[in-house]
């Protein structure tokens, strides 16, 4: 699982990095598993999932893609429920991830209840999810953005998807600030985003 407290960012990723990713997903994946795991990727970075919540969503419960939104039940969040959560947070999609996944979703393999099937199984594993973005960030050769230069592509995981979209959202996209980010990525203070994600903010 991922550690239970939010660290300072030391590995994060710029959206070129996450699109050559995605491409070598689709390259080097078996043809059923390529839009499983260009989907993953995309939701990844769109959303800023931990993976303990990605791998926890079903497709009839969890995604509606007529709203463009994923619906998050509190008791699978990290730092969720307090006393102002409501039962579900919402997460709005971008465009081009509710096009990545209707596709998917369009011509999945099998059609369990959980939104990401493995082989073996109905429900992917932290580990196979880790395997997945691990082996597209070494297929593309993406060398990540660190505290001190460049890192290896055995460094990025899916909490470095997750790094990236404060990256994206304070030194790409336009108008956004840490509460911005918070929200987004959904800690429990602006504290907490202001600690992990100082360093990077107009790096």
């Amino acid at each position: 699982m991922e550690s239970q407290t939010e660290e300072k960012a030391t590995v994060w990723l710029k959206p070129d990095q996450v699109d050559r990713m995605r491409s070598a997903t689709v390259e080097e994946s078996a043809t059923y598993l390529a839009a499983r795991n260009d989907a993953l990727i995309a939701t990844l970075y769109d959303a800023g999932l931990r993976v303990g919540e990605a791998i926890a969503l079903d497709v009839e419960d969890h995604v509606d893609l007529d709203d463009g939104v994923l619906a998050l039940p509190a008791d699978i969040q990290k730092d969720y429920p307090t006393d102002r959560t409501p039962s579900y947070t919402e997460i709005e999609l971008a465009d081009e991830t509710i096009r990545t996944l209707r596709m998917y979703l369009a011509g999945r393999w099998k059609d369990p209840a959980a939104l990401w099937p493995s082989r073996q199984a109905d429900r992917m594993t932290t580990e196979s999810v880790r395997n997945v973005v691990r082996d597209a960030a070494v297929a593309a050769d993406v060398r990540p953005m660190t505290t001190g230069g460049r890192g290896d592509p055995q460094q990025v995981t899916p909490h470095t998807l997750r790094h990236s979209v404060a990256y994206r959202m304070l030194n790409v996209e336009e108008g956004h600030n840490f509460y911005d980010v918070r929200n987004r990525l959904r800690h429990a203070t602006i504290q907490t985003t202001e600690r992990v994600y100082d360093h990077i903010d107009r790096v």
